[in-house]
């Protein structure tokens, strides 16, 4: 099945009942849908090739997700490239990649953090204390502390909406097409097609952490690179930090 912007579950029954039906659960109900489908293992590729830097995605997450300023679930790293004596920018999107082996989750003392059947890794903030244990396993500096509840935060892949049959908010809005979400275990799906013909990469290789996140047209000098600052939008006017030079 093709998870394209316009035919994500197109024909599966999810929904079927009118406008109503479109809306995606609030996200402080994400963490009551604890089973996941294991018919399903969803994933994302992230061609870096069509990415233009606009962060719209960035934004569109914050407002699907309330998250807070100066934090992020997702954002777009920017570099300042010099090569042969000409200066670029290179554009590396970042968030959760929802590992098939998870080391956030072996250092939960409470089993907030957990993987459902699907493969989305999300945190229930219902019985997550803080203690930011989850924050430094992470090798991809995809969490944070959420300064507003005071819990672990991430990229869920928006499970609320995929529940609903849509697509994560950031797709929705990639005004480049550079984000495909679909499920590994659906031989038609544009992402398993992706992962044949573009043999796409992941971040920090090294870690065997198994992500689910893949990047088509990742430059190997940046597959450790999660640290970038955004130059071309920031969270909120009191962030800090200037182009990272490569």
């Amino acid at each position: 099945m093709d998870r394209s912007r316009r035919n994500f579950f197109l024909g599966a029954g999810a929904v079927t009942v009118g406008a109503a039906a479109l809306t995606a659960a609030p996200p402080a109900e994400a963490a009551t849908s604890r089973t996941g489908d294991p018919a399903h293992r969803w994933a994302m590729v992230v061609d870096v090739r069509k990415c233009v830097g606009c962060q719209a995605c960035t934004v569109a997450c914050i407002h699907e997700n309330h998250v807070p300023d100066n934090a992020f679930r997702t954002i777009v790293s920017t570099y300042e490239v010099t090569e042969n004596g000409k200066a670029g920018s290179y554009m590396l999107p970042r968030l959760c990649n929802h590992c098939e082996d998870a080391p956030c989750l072996p250092v939960c003392p409470t089993g907030a953090t957990f993987q459902r059947a699907d493969g989305i890794v999300v945190v229930d903030n219902s019985v997550c204390v803080g203690c930011a244990y989850c924050v430094q396993a992470c090798p991809y500096d995809a969490r944070f502390i959420n300064h507003a509840t005071q819990t672990a935060d991430k990229c869920t892949f928006c499970v609320h909406r995929v529940d609903a049959g849509l697509l994560p908010a950031c797709v929705e809005t990639c005004v480049g097409g550079a984000r495909i979400f679909g499920d590994l275990k659906d031989p038609d799906s544009t992402v398993v097609r992706l992962l044949k013909a573009e043999n796409p990469k992941v971040l920090k290789p090294e870690q065997g952490t198994q992500p689910r996140v893949f990047y088509v047209g990742l430059d190997p000098r940046f597959d450790g690179k999660v640290d970038g600052t955004p130059t071309l939008w920031k969270p909120a006017a009191r962030t800090h930090g200037e182009k990272e030079h490569v």
